[in-house]
């Protein structure tokens, strides 16, 4: 894989582990038409794994054309993030695991009435791993530390 930007592979993979926001993937739909979709995600061996239903359409465009670019990176100053691209293939055997692990990561309750809703039918799961092939860092914190105060941080990203 190549890695490009200021950050060292060590530092995108603790940012990346530390990040409890959605990724945004940006995916061609089997009409030509680019599509982009924000889903939670879960870093691990070096992949980035995301979960929705086998019907979806992320998961319809993804069987049609496994290339996929993603961002990770938070709405707020100051901007900083990873981004790439790679190939993404779409699992059912593992759909309904990757669901819970990523209840677990972004705080959601299993009792609570999102985690029963999206659990309700655990065999209609899929789950997506998107194998990257390029990443690219980027930190505008520097650049912008006068401009809007550095100590600023959205919730869910790494500092």
């Amino acid at each position: 894989m190549r890695l490009d930007g200021p950050w060292p592979a060590a530092e995108v993979d603790a940012f990346l582990a530390a990040a409890v926001i959605p990724v945004r993937l940006g995916v061609v739909a089997p009409s030509g038409d680019p599509l982009v979709l924000s889903v939670w995600f879960l870093p691990e061996d070096g992949a980035l794994w995301c979960a929705t239903k086998g019907a979806s359409r992320l998961a319809a465009c993804l069987r049609h054309r496994p290339r996929c670019a993603f961002e990770v990176a938070a709405d707020a100053p100051p901007y900083r993030g990873v981004r790439g691209r790679g190939d993404a293939t779409v699992d059912p055997a593992q759909g309904a695991a990757v669901l819970a692990r990523l209840l677990d990561r972004y705080g959601i309750p299993r009792e609570s009435r999102l985690a029963r809703m999206l659990t309700k039918h655990p065999e209609r799961e899929v789950a997506i791993r998107i194998a990257p092939d390029r990443m690219t860092s980027w930190d505008y914190s520097e650049r912008m530390a006068d401009a809007v105060g550095a100590t600023r941080r959205q919730e869910g990203v790494p500092s």
